[in-house]
């Protein structure tokens, strides 16, 4: 029996692939789950049409993504860093500062897409990534001074 996927199934195919399958499988099985729907024509382009859209929306995304890596590409910030008499730092610059000082930039850039090893506990200039989409990581430079 031939059956569409609605959802990917392990060890069976992805989303919106049509597969042969033992009839008592997709019967008892698939069907019931929502995991697959009998592979009829109208069936074949829903799954078409929606698999065409979402490409749309992920082709969206990406372009949004190259936009907002060309505009964070070209900044850089600076951020103060308390040291003490001996020169040793009071605290760090750590990834809720760097996402603060991009959000008063005017950038919403969610926690999770800042990736930072470790607080920065020096003065100096940095460059930390920023992985705004699978495929696209921008680079920002951040220069911590001292207050």
């Amino acid at each position: 029996m031939d059956v569409i996927l609605l959802k990917d199934v392990e060890r069976l195919g992805t989303e919106g692939t049509l597969v042969h399958v033992k009839p008592g499988f997709a019967r008892n099985y698939l069907v019931p789950r929502g995991l697959a729907a009998p592979a009829t024509a109208q069936q074949l382009k829903a799954v078409e049409a929606t698999l065409r859209q979402r490409s749309r929306k992920a082709e969206r995304i990406k372009t949004e993504a190259e936009a907002l890596k060309q505009k964070l590409e070209g900044r850089s910030l600076t951020l103060t860093l308390n040291l003490g008499a001996d020169g040793k730092p009071f605290g760090a610059i750590t990834l809720h500062d760097i996402r603060e000082a991009l959000r008063t930039e005017g950038f919403e850039v969610e926690k999770h897409a800042i990736h930072l090893k470790q607080p920065m506990k020096g003065l100096g200039v940095y460059d930390i990534p920023v992985r705004l989409h699978p495929d696209v990581t921008a680079t920002v430079k951040v220069a911590v001074v001292q207050a």
